[in-house]
């Protein structure tokens, strides 16, 4: 698939197949995550995958119940992830210091991507969740106070397969300017 294709193939996927995902193709996704650009190669990002049906509605209930609970379709997912947000390197914060950028996030948007596209030349959906109960994850994962949980994903095959929604995007014309 080329580049485009799979840019156009990859949307935010909220009903999943249960169909299981293998181990084989989640660390595929992992690793295609691994490999994204960080600043000053910080990596700041680790990944905790709850694989099983039992890992993932624990989890998914933390994370998505009560105010939260818009995201609750991510239980049906077979895989939910959680991105841990390290922190940066010593350059890396300085800079961000600097310049008011906390890089670390813009690190792990692009390793996220880096993921969801993976998926997507796989067949596979996933969808970046960032309205979530962080306290309530860090205490069913086992993660200290500390930690920092910005985003979840869900991931799996899709419930309706060959279906890709129409993207509402605006025009080139509205967001380039040459100059």
């Amino acid at each position: 698939m080329d580049f485009v294709d799979l840019v156009r193939a990859r949307y935010s996927l909220r009903q999943y197949s249960d169909f299981p995902v293998a181990d084989e193709v989640v660390n595929k996704c992992l690793d295609a995550a691994r490999l994204a650009p960080s600043a000053c190669n910080s990596q700041p990002w680790s990944f905790i995958a709850a694989r099983t049906p039992e890992k993932v509605e624990s989890l998914a209930k933390a994370a998505f119940s009560g105010l939260y609970s818009m995201n609750a379709f991510a239980a049906k997912a077979p895989v939910l992830i959680a991105v841990v947000t390290e922190r940066s390197g010593y350059a890396a914060l300085l800079g961000g210091m600097f310049r008011g950028v906390k890089y670390s996030l813009i690190d792990i948007g692009i390793a996220c991507e880096h993921l969801a596209l993976q998926a997507a030349e796989l067949g596979l959906g996933a969808c970046m969740l960032g309205w979530l109960n962080e306290r309530a994850v860090k205490r069913e994962l086992g993660l200290p106070r500390s930690a920092r949980i910005d985003l979840m994903i869900s991931l799996g095959y899709p419930l309706k397969e060959g279906f890709v929604p129409p993207k509402k995007r605006r025009s080139l014309e509205e967001i380039r300017k040459l100059i």
